[in-house]
């Protein structure tokens, strides 16, 4: 069974940093995409990075490009997203996802998700 767990999350304020990690376990995901992606408060679910397994390929939502950097650790089988200059409108609940059939950055393509961890900037 595919396990996809988030931990890094807290509160910061504005200005601050924080890493997000995800573990992926049950498969390994050496060739496919991992995806971050966030929900606020009243909004919809909406992607903010992605990162294939194999060549390392990054992309980003444009809100995020500079301040945001995804990596991974193929030997921990692992996703980190690196938070810089956190402003307020980046507080979400931020979701770790897997192997999407389709797009890298549509919602309802990937596969397999983990349970989010809450992410909050004071201003």
């Amino acid at each position: 069974q595919v396990q996809l767990v988030e931990s890094g999350g807290g509160l910061v304020q504005a200005g601050g940093s924080l890493r997000l990690s995800c573990a992926a376990s049950g498969r390994t995901f050496s060739t496919s995409t991992m995806g971050w992606f966030r929900q606020a408060p009243g909004k919809e679910r909406e992607f903010v990075a992605a990162i294939t397994w194999s060549s390392g390929n990054t992309y980003y939502t444009s809100s995020v490009k500079g301040r945001f950097t995804i990596s991974r650790d193929n030997a921990k089988n692992t996703v980190y997203l690196q938070m810089n200059s956190l402003k307020p409108e980046d507080t979400a609940v931020y979701y770790c996802a897997a192997d999407p059939q389709g797009s890298y950055n549509r919602l309802y393509d990937y596969n397999y998700w983990g349970q989010g961890t809450q992410v909050t900037v004071s201003s």
